[in-house]
């Protein structure tokens, strides 16, 4: 049976991590800014050969990897004691479990999420068009398992940053946490204006071109089942490009990629939820 995430946005309003616990925690981070990951170190003349975005590929799939483990990944781990976090139950058997790590004199739990920042000191070939970040809330962050009193999404900035000997490593930049409760939200209510979920939260889907065609006829559409391509005439896709940071309409959360010069979507559907939500952006 399909899951219908309105009916619990919808309900009994529930309990959210409060701007007093978001406004402790940025200050309990502020000692991660500066951090730099001794996880790769490329040298200039390696760089200068690439696209950001083939480098960000890199970088970023390195960083995504050690993140859950960042104490280990970093040349001097003082910050991370200072700041708090410890490491949620599970995370050393199942690097993919939720969330990332705990902030006990918070009381919040945290999902991490690196944001990579093309670098400004390399001189790179520039693409034409502008790299989509790969940062994603996927379909495994439901209201099935997010408690919305404590869960929050950390996202850190880390840019490729000058070290000795002409030599470029990842650093964290900058920071901000949002409520992950309204994050998910919001990513939810942009689904279903052009989709659905399928199974209990467990495939998010769009519609085909075919399911669009039938949409605008006025035709029923085909719930049954969905396909993974266009090839397979499904009404509904699967939506591989589901949960990705700068799709999620989200104020705060475009705000910090719009700082760093991350392209938002300006879809009709995040610019309606955005309207529904009373949220105008700055």
């Amino acid at each position: 049976m399909d899951s219908d995430p309105q009916a619990w946005w919808e309900g009994e309003p529930r309990a959210k991590v409060t701007e007093a616990q978001l406004k402790e925690l940025r200050t309990a981070l502020r000692p991660l800014l500066g951090v730099r990951l001794n996880v790769l170190n490329l040298p200039r003349a390696v760089l200068s050969a690439f696209e950001p975005s083939q480098v960000g590929t890199i970088v970023g799939t390195l960083v995504d990897a050690c993140l859950p483990q960042l104490q280990l990944v970093v040349d001097d781990p003082t910050p991370l004691k200072k700041v708090g976090l410890a490491k949620h139950a599970g995370i050393l058997k199942d690097r993919e479990g939720y969330p990332d790590f705990t902030h006990k004199a918070t009381g919040t739990r945290l999902e991490l999420k690196g944001l990579y920042v093309n670098p400004t000191e390399i001189k790179m070939k520039r693409p034409t068009t502008e790299r989509e970040p790969s940062a994603r809330l996927t379909q495994k962050v439901t209201v099935k398992n997010v408690d919305s009193a404590r869960d929050v999404l950390l996202v850190l900035a880390y840019q490729l940053r000058e070290q000795p000997n002409d030599l470029f490593a990842p650093q964290i930049i900058d920071f901000d946490v949002f409520p992950m409760i309204e994050c998910i939200e919001a990513r939810d209510r942009r689904l279903l204006k052009s989709g659905r979920w399928f199974g209990d939260f467990e495939t998010p889907v769009i519609l085909s071109h075919i399911g669009r065609k039938k949409l605008m006829a006025g035709l029923a559409l085909d719930k049954s089942a969905y396909g993974r391509k266009e090839n397979e005439a499904r009404d509904y896709n699967e939506d591989t490009n589901f949960g990705k940071l700068h799709r999620i309409p989200h104020p705060g959360l475009r705000g910090f990629l719009r700082k760093h010069r991350i392209p938002v979507e300006e879809s009709r559907e995040s610019r309606e939820v955005l309207s529904e939500e009373g949220s105008p952006e700055k």
